[in-house]
């Protein structure tokens, strides 16, 4: 009951935003309209019920009158049956897809807001795919929210419907046993009971299991597709590599992973449909076992019994509504768990808690400076990595940042940039000041390459002119011609090119605070050197804060600061000095 009452509270998390939404009327409206429907074909059941005793007494007494308006009737009822199924589905699809369409918009925002989906992958949450998620999960949880609530609904109405006509007819037609009736006030109703709760019983006894089954079926599947896609996006280096061999033995280990669950899931579920097939049969005959002898006996007519027997089940139908719906029962759970990890990941990553220190970013105040104040930055399982403290980058400096690889360089330039929350102290960054941040491998959204150099400005932010000047100046002019262009430009480019790319797009952002994280590693030191003249050229008042290797960089840096080693930390030094041996860093 407990793992009831959670599943139902999570689902009411997930699924009341949307009807409480900007969407809300329409939402309410579609839903109403649907469930209005579902009222109406459970009432159109009763109709039919009622005529079954007629249309069948009317043939036990030959009564061709009265056969050819119960025909009548039934075409009437048969075709308002049709139209209100037909609108059913369609209203229901129309209420799935804007349901689907505003929590995806929801979660996208939640999760691309703030940096906390690269949070989220450096706690290890990427891993179990948001993307399936966002998907199919969303999918999967709005279809089968409303199938199943649509179910329930109807089966309850149907309940209650249906449980009165029965009980009519079980003082009707009293059970006949032995050649004496036995009054029993609705045993046909409390027959109805018996068998449900015995089936439903035994129906969560052998089920159980494929709730956890799905579960882990689905994160088997997104495990094996997100590992398709990672072969696929690193295909240049697996081919160099020669390393189809190894790829293919781990898609085959991940994929065995799929199979054997599967395997699993057959299994029980092989054993749940032979106990469910076996119930629903057995439920066909069951009634007709209840008031075949008031028949034979000749205290009812055929029409009563005909009449009887449908009440039964569907009151018996209703009833075993769990027991029908239980596979789907079992990945509906699974979906709303996988839902609401999401969401708690995201929740975590977006907002962590209170007593976890995280690393504070603050207004400079009235200077115009990047300040790091007993900054301390820390990897995630909590060991220290970079300290620093009173360390100023002023405006218009040219600082190069050096230190052995693994010193937290990069990692540095993540905490400035605000991406990274682990460890303590404040960095204190310009309120009005525009930084960027450029990786040694930049990135370019798939599509037109003039969208993809001025990332993250929208399509028409930059003139087409302005972008061309810039990549001719970055020495691309070939691409300067192709900028309405479609590609996947991070494989169809080579690292050299997608550098001079990453740094048009400084061109033409203007940054106040530009940092280059070896942003240009992969071209040779010619071009490296006309590269940075030309940084000094275009961008004469921006910071330029550099991580090289290179000696050759020094001539285009008026400050070089480097990540001394002292015990597990690499302290941040001043113009070129080693760092103090005891640094001052947050708790």
């Amino acid at each position: 009951m407990k793992n009831i009452s959670a599943t139902l509270a999570i689902v009411w998390r997930i699924a009341a935003p949307y009807f409480r939404s900007e969407d809300k009327w329409v939402g309410r409206g579609l839903l109403a309209a649907v469930i209005a429907i579902e009222l109406a074909l459970v009432a159109i059941d009763v109709l039919v019920n009622q005529w079954q005793n007629r249309f069948y007494s009317a043939l036990q007494n030959s009564d061709w009158d009265a056969f050819v308006t119960q025909i009548w009737i039934f075409i009437g009822l048969a075709f308002t049956a049709i139209a209100l199924a037909v609108y059913k589905l369609y209203l229901n699809q129309w209420l799935q897809i804007r349901w689907r369409q505003w929590l995806t918009q929801h979660y996208l925002r939640e999760w691309l807001d703030g940096s906390t989906h690269y949070r989220m992958q450096l706690k290890g949450d990427a891993a179990d795919n948001p993307d399936q998620r966002i998907t199919d999960d969303v999918k999967n949880f709005v279809e089968q929210t409303l199938t199943i609530g649509l179910g329930l609904l109807s089966s309850i109405v149907t309940l209650f419907s249906f449980v009165i006509i029965l009980w009519g007819l079980s003082n009707a037609a009293p059970l006949h046993l032995f050649g004496t009736d036995l009054m029993i006030p609705g045993y046909l109703c409390w027959g109805a009971l018996i068998y449900a709760i015995f089936g439903t019983a035994l129906t969560h006894w052998i089920g159980a299991p494929l709730v956890n089954l799905n579960f882990e079926q689905q994160r088997y599947e997104a495990d094996f597709r997100f590992n398709l896609v990672r072969v696929r996006e690193n295909s240049e280096q697996i081919a160099l590599l020669k390393g189809e061999g190894a790829e293919r033995g781990g898609l085959f280990r991940r994929f065995g992973f799929v199979i054997g669950n599967w395997y699993a899931i057959m299994s029980r579920t092989k054993r749940l449909t032979a106990f469910t097939a076996s119930y629903q049969q057995a439920a066909v005959i069951f009634p007709y076992v209840l008031v075949a002898p008031a028949f034979f006996a000749k205290k009812i007519q055929l029409g009563d019994m005909m009449q009887t027997a449908s009440a039964f089940s569907s009151v018996q139908g209703a009833l075993s509504f769990f027991v029908v719906a239980y596979r789907a029962l079992a990945e509906w759970r699974a979906i709303v768990a996988r839902l609401d990890g999401f969401e708690m990941s995201v929740a975590s990553a977006a907002h962590p808690p209170t007593h976890e220190p995280t690393i504070g970013l603050a207004p400079s105040g009235s200077t115009t400076a990047i300040a790091l104040k007993q900054l301390l930055v820390k990897l995630p399982n909590g060991a220290p990595l970079v300290a620093a403290d009173a360390f100023t980058i002023q405006p218009a400096e040219r600082v190069l940042v050096t230190g052995p690889s693994g010193s937290g360089k990069s990692t540095l330039f993540r905490a400035i940039a605000g991406v990274w929350p682990f460890g303590t102290g404040t960095i204190a960054i310009p309120g009005k000041s525009k930084l960027m941040m450029l990786p040694q491998r930049p990135y370019f959204p798939i599509g037109p390459l003039g969208d993809a150099v001025i990332y993250p400005a929208e399509h028409g932010a930059v003139a087409s002119e302005k972008i061309r000047d810039a990549l001719i100046a970055v020495g691309m002019p070939k691409l300067a011609e192709r900028l309405d262009e479609d590609g996947h430009w991070n494989r169809t480019l080579s690292l050299g090119e997608q550098q001079r790319l990453g740094l048009a797009r400084a061109l033409l952002h203007v940054p106040d605070y530009l940092f280059l994280d070896e942003a240009t590693a992969s071209l040779d030191e010619p071009s490296e050197a006309r590269l940075y003249r030309l940084l000094a050229e275009k961008l004469p008042q921006a910071t330029i804060v550099s991580i090289g290797h290179r000696s050759t960089l020094d001539a285009f840096h008026t400050r070089k600061v480097a990540l001394v080693k002292d015990g597990e930390i690499h302290v941040l030094g001043k113009d070129g000095e080693p760092a103090q041996a005891e640094p001052t860093v947050a708790s």
